[in-house]
């Protein structure tokens, strides 16, 4: 009998995980009915099943994101439609299950059933009272939810003829990890435009249109927001504000401890087990026979291990008089601590600190003047907020409020003024003309409210408005290309015996650098190009302000037997045959819905969702 209500108690305790973790178990009243949300082929999805799926799957999300998940919240972001895929991509592979003839044993279905934890008792046997138990209060009878079991093993028996034994190929595998770690050995040396020997010529008015045509983007305006804004801050409003000395001396006296530090000792403390120990310790300081730092290796410990860090006298306790009789740093000790007897060190002396209240009395009045500034501020947030819903516009809150009133032309990265702050970025960002000026609170307690007066599109500046940058750009791009040229010209030389460094270059020499390899000094692109040359080339990259000269010395093969590399393609191998795997298994799962015909009873779907409302 004990037996019994101990398994009956495991029952309870198990019952939500025999509900969620077994395809089909049970069923759930709507209506006063059952019915089908599906038909697939012959068989039909009944609508607990899927309703199962679908409290499970919120329970899921709401356990990730710690937000309760309402059926509109799910419909958001899918979830009923992720649930009704899967129930019909299941209920697809049963019912293909039954057409190929596809079916479990008794004995197999057997040995399932007392593998369930949930049927165990506390022997680990099978219990079958708890068995009946679990199944009595999930409203299921045991030839249901034995037929439920024996279609879900069935379908994985499919599932696994389908996706098991793919392998992926060694020959792929070995390509792409040769690909991926095979490295270079390269030399190189930058040139900087400070070593360009020909003068840049003065531009043309055809090369500066032509310059001009080819870069429109250099030269286009982003779209701009004229925006109107009335803006209160702080600052502006601290000039108005009173602050008497009695407020000012309350807060000095309040930090007085900032302002009155006494004088503090940097300490480290070594504690022994017993007063014998640590008189042993000292003695040995003493005649010179060890250091501090001996002791403490002796211990295993590390200097910040024992470091208290700089205190006051007081705050030593017992051994406050002796560390503070030090005039200069030296081990004092054994004194009694907390711990036990120890051994102190000081390492240097804090002389007090006292800041007078003359010091930073305007400091501590600006502080007290900005904090009544925002109050000041925010009691009048709902005063403007009336005005505004009253029809008041920016120019009459500005003025009734001493607002500063400005435009800006605002393109989205701009970050001057006012702009500074990420609630008028944001607010800038999002108007439009037919929004209405709100008021906004800033982060330093100020306020603004602003309004869009002119949405302007990007525009292609006239070459007239932008002749200077025009000029510049044309000269710093011909400068590159006389650099680049004079650098070409210096291959020959390198091939005829020269190297960089007797050209008077830098030379800097790689090996083994890999395509992901970062070199310092070099463009983004500068790998790909390294791993584009044959060996022997020479080869001139440019860069923002430099061009580089480098020759490939040689290409070194991945080594493919080493130990990593072994366990790198087992584990690529293994993860990609479960990919082609499980692309396998969605295919077949598609073309056997294809093949079967899917009927959805939208009404019964509707009515299942709506319990969840």
């Amino acid at each position: 009998m004990a037996t019994g209500k101990t398994s009956r108690t495991l029952g309870w305790i198990l019952m939500g995980l025999v509900m969620v973790g077994l395809v089909g178990f049970g069923s759930t009243n709507f209506g006063g009915s059952v019915g089908s949300i599906a038909t697939v082929g012959d068989t039909e999805v009944d609508a607990s099943r899927y309703a199962r799926e679908l409290q499970s799957e919120m329970n899921a999300f709401q356990a990730e994101t710690g937000t309760r998940v309402t059926m509109e919240m799910a419909r958001n972001f899918g979830l009923d439609q992720q649930v009704l895929s899967r129930v019909i991509a299941t209920a697809a592979l049963e019912d293909e299950s039954r057409r190929l003839g596809i079916s479990v044993g008794d004995k197999n279905l057997r040995d399932r059933i007392v593998d369930i934890p949930a049927f165990q008792g506390v022997d680990g046997k099978f219990d079958r009272e708890g068995y009946t138990f679990a199944l009595e209060q999930s409203g299921l009878t045991a030839s249901e939810f034995e037929k439920s079991l024996r279609d879900e093993v069935s379908r994985q028996i499919l599932q696994a003829a389908v996706a098991n034994g793919i392998a992926t190929q060694p020959v792929f595998v070995d390509t792409l990890y040769a690909y991926a770690r095979e490295a270079r050995d390269f030399t190189w040396a930058a040139m900087g435009t400070d070593r360009l020997s020909t003068p840049v010529p003065a531009p043309s008015e055809a090369d500066l249109t032509g310059y001009y045509e080819a870069h429109p983007a250099d030269f286009t305006l982003p779209e701009t927001k004229v925006i109107t804004y009335a803006w209160l801050n702080p600052e502006d409003v601290i000039p108005s504000i009173n602050v008497d000395d009695a407020q000012i001396r309350a807060l000095y006296d309040e930090r007085a401890s900032e302002y009155q530090v006494p004088e503090r000792r940097m300490v480290e403390r070594l504690v022994f087990a017993s007063e014998t120990e640590a008189q042993a310790a000292a003695d040995a300081i003493a005649a010179g026979e060890k250091s501090f730092e001996d002791l403490v290796a002796a211990r295993d410990l590390q200097l910040s291990d024992i470091d208290l860090g700089d205190l006051s006298q007081s705050e030593l306790g017992a051994a406050g008089a002796p560390v503070f009789a030090l005039t200069e740093p030296g081990v004092t000790g054994p004194h009694d601590s907390d711990i036990g007897p120890a051994l102190y060190r000081m390492n240097a002396i804090l002389a007090a600190r006292e800041t007078s209240f003359e010091d930073v009395r305007d400091d501590l009045h600006g502080e007290l003047a900005a904090d009544a500034a925002r109050r000041q501020i925010s009691d009048m947030v709902a005063e403007l907020d009336d005005q505004m819903a009253g029809g008041a516009t920016l120019e009459e809150i500005a003025q009734s409020h001493n607002m500063r009133l400005d435009t800006i032309n605002w393109t989205a990265g701009d970050s001057d003024g006012i702009a500074a702050y990420d609630a008028f970025r944001d607010a800038a960002q999002a108007v439009t003309v037919d929004d209405f000026p709100e008021i906004t609170l800033m982060t330093d307690g100020g306020v603004f409210a602003l309004r869009l007066d002119e949405l302007q599109e990007p525009r292609l500046q006239d070459q007239t408005e932008v002749s200077d940058a025009v000029t510049a750009g044309w000269t710093a791009e011909k400068r590159m290309s006389l650099l680049a040229d004079q650098a070409r010209a210096l291959i020959p030389k390198l091939e005829g015996g020269e190297s960089l460094s007797s050209l008077g270059l830098t030379e800097v020499v790689e090996q083994d650098q890999e395509r992901e390899a970062f070199i310092e000094g070099t463009p983004p692109t500068f790998m790909t190009e390294v791993f584009s040359m044959d060996v022997g080339e020479w080869r001139v990259i440019e860069s923002a302000d430099t061009v580089i000269l480098v020759r490939l010395d040689a290409i070194q093969p991945a080594d493919q037997d080493s130990e990593e590399a072994t366990s790198v393609k087992a584990n690529f191998a293994a993860g990609t045959a479960q990919e082609i795997a499980l692309d396998v298994e969605a295919a077949f799962s598609r073309a056997i819905q294809t093949r079967a015909g899917i009927e959805l009873n939208r009404a019964v779907i509707n009515a299942v969702n709506a319990q969840f409302q």
